[in-house]
């Protein structure tokens, strides 16, 4: 198929049927200024699991302030990689995914977009198995059943939510993410408030300090589980403002979203474990349970609405983008039916891990590695390439693999196989059987093998997303120089350099 032709969009409002799907938005429909980024961003990542990823960094054998860095230093610079995304969402005024088609050509952008599309899914069952479990643990705390209809009506009511915003879209996500954010914000402070009398500084403090090696562990899983799980989403909700919208304001809200409530968490997360090292067991064996743990039972309904009303940002988010990705890989499906597919395997995938697996935690864990390293390798090519056009797109020819971007760019294609292949190599996964077969470099290198000290501090992330900067730069530079050269994006108006 040489041609692809989206169908013509409206514009939405809230309670409406958004019918916009991949195709460019048009300069009436651009709305908003880059400051309304942080919503958004800020509702999906102020789930209280972030608590727990506290008790998952202290488990890498760091002190408090070893842990205070990673956590700082891998959220923050995470979110900064989805900030840059968000950038070819104004530029391009086009779905994350649909971008990603200049550098790997239109074709062979099936790769990275199936590789999303199971990221997005994978995420957004997880959250919704996660909220299903959080509300019959505080069920079941207050002493009125925590069972299988408690479960049921849980799991109807979240799914139920996810799947009416993924379909409904855009302007309704919006408005439900802002409300979020300023409810969740406000029960979020009165747990921590709550807690506070749990913090015991002398114990923290006295923690022992762990290697560089459990460090960089530390930080590489905080990005993992974080804004790596969001870079190819980045764009999805700054295609729909002005193309003269502040550049760096839509990387600084988008930063600073995504980062501000994640932090305060884990760092409360590392002064609760660090506090009571059974607490820290727990948590890592049922983040949400061992929370209500701490809490008086007056607050437990509340706290059933910060956890579950954070899970559902999260997932509200991954529904609408993996439904875009599904279009971007050529199904010829309106927008909200995609998002209704979404909805059906997310659905599938929720009954599984609540009524069938017995292990969330581990398997869950060795997913965000696995595919966090193609999606670090992804995230290096899309960004160079970003940064070699100058954020100028010429967008039709986004469509058509007879224009500019060609149909597979065999550059693009093969950073990434070869950077995945490299950052598997340098991570390990005992979270799941069918994952040990990770970490064959650690060995060749020189670096311990996959019982040394390099073993866990998942290398392969880093890795993956340097080469893939790299490898795209040396194989695919000349050919976006010679792009922008043949066949100019000379509206310089439409297309405002970054």
């Amino acid at each position: 198929m040489a041609t692809e032709v989206p169908a013509t969009a409206s514009s939405t409002s809230a309670l409406t049927l958004e019918t916009r799907g991949i195709e460019i938005v048009e300069e009436a429909d651009r709305k908003g200024r880059p400051r309304d980024l942080f919503w958004p961003w800020f509702a999906a990542n102020v789930s209280v699991l972030g608590i727990a990823y506290g008790a998952f960094i202290l488990a890498f054998g760091v002190s408090f302030w070893q842990g205070v860095f990673a956590a700082v230093v891998g959220t923050a610079f995470s979110f900064l990689l989805v900030g840059f995304v968000a950038l070819s969402g104004k530029s391009a005024s086009a779905p994350t995914m649909i971008v990603s088609r200049a550098p790997f050509g239109v074709r062979g952008n099936a790769l990275p977009t199936a590789v999303s599309y199971v990221l997005l899914v994978g995420w957004e069952t997880a959250l919704t198995a996660l909220a299903t479990l959080a509300t019959a643990t505080v069920f079941d705390r207050l002493g009125v059943g925590g069972g299988n209809a408690t479960k049921i009506i849980a799991f109807l009511v979240v799914a139920g939510i996810v799947v009416a915003a993924g379909v409904l879209g855009f302007d309704l996500i919006l408005r439900l993410q802002f409300i979020l954010t300023i409810a969740l914000g406000v029960l979020t402070v009165v747990y921590i408030a709550l807690t506070a009398k749990d913090v015991h500084w002398s114990t923290v403090s006295a923690l022992p300090a762990g290697s560089g090696q459990a460090v960089l562990g530390a930080l590489v899983f905080a990005m993992t589980a974080l804004g790596l799980g969001w870079v190819n989403a980045g764009g999805d909700y700054s295609r729909y403002l002005p193309r003269r919208a502040s550049g760096p304001g839509v990387v600084g809200w988008t930063t600073f979203g995504g980062t501000l409530a994640p932090i305060i968490l884990i760092v409360w997360g590392l002064l609760l474990a660090g506090s009571d090292q059974q607490f820290a067991q727990k948590l890592a064996a049922d983040p949400i349970g061992a929370l209500t743990t701490l809490l008086p039972t007056w607050f437990l309904v509340p706290f059933a609405l910060v956890a579950v009303g954070g899970i559902i940002a999260g997932a509200v988010l991954d529904i609408y983008s993996s439904g875009l990705n599904l279009l971007t890989l050529g199904v010829r499906i309106p927008r909200y039916v995609a998002a209704g597919i979404d909805g059906v395997l997310m659905v599938l995938g929720t009954i599984y891990v609540v009524w069938i697996a017995q292990d969330f935690l581990g398997p869950f864990q060795g997913f965000l590695i696995t595919l966090g390293v193609p999606m670090a390798a992804w995230c290096g090519i899309f960004l160079a390439d970003l940064w070699l056009r100058r954020g100028r797109y010429a967008e039709p020819e986004l469509f058509s693999s007879a224009g500019r971007y060609g149909a597979v760019n065999a550059g693009a294609v093969g950073t990434m196989v070869v950077a995945t292949f490299a950052g598997w190599g340098l991570v390990t996964n005992t979270y799941a059987s069918w994952l040990s077969w990770q970490g064959y470099l650690l060995g060749p290198l020189g670096l311990g093998g996959k019982d040394g000290a390099w073993a866990f501090a998942n290398l392969g992330v880093l890795v993956a997303l340097v080469l893939g900067a790299v490898g795209y730069a040396a194989t695919s530079a000349g050919r976006v120089g010679r792009q922008r050269a043949a066949a100019p994006v000379d509206d310089a108006v439409a297309h405002p350099a970054v």
